[in-house]
């Protein structure tokens, strides 16, 4: 019997292969491939829960605000957006490593979301959504008499 080290991070491994590769953990091969792309962007997410409100951070670096995209829909919050090439190709490349194309990542919640109460920021590469959760979800502090 072969023991293998579990790794929390690796998403993905060949079906021929215990060793996963560094593109492993930042492509997942796709059968609907973008114009120039045969690998499917997907970008790491930390979710985590502060002053009664959950927090989703992307890392979507080289992104623009306007071709990134927050929905909401009862308890699931949809994140996702499109990074497009700006310059045509060139015969004389000789290395492509820069990623593009689009991507589409879906969280389930605990909760029904109301989108009134959701905020999105991006800055610096990082696409920050806050969820607000529903009164009946909060933490109660409850008095001891």
């Amino acid at each position: 019997m072969q023991l293998t080290q579990w790794n929390p991070r690796q998403r993905t491994m060949h079906r021929n292969s215990f060793m996963p590769t560094l593109f492993d953990e930042f492509f997942s091969p796709t059968v609907n491939s973008g114009a120039s792309s045969r690998y499917q962007l997907i970008p790491s997410v930390d979710i985590y829960e502060k002053d009664d409100k959950v927090y989703f951070e992307a890392e979507v670096p080289g992104f623009k605000k306007e071709d990134l995209h927050v929905d909401v829909h009862g308890k699931i919050v949809t994140l996702s957006g499109e990074s497009k090439v700006e310059r045509e190709e060139n015969e004389n490349s000789y290395r492509k490593e820069r990623r593009y194309g689009r991507f589409e990542r879906s969280f389930q919640l605990g909760f029904d979301a109301n989108g009134d109460m959701v905020e999105a920021q991006y800055a610096n590469g990082i696409l920050t959504v806050a969820v607000a959760k529903p009164e009946e979800q909060q933490k109660k502090q409850i008095e001891i008499h």
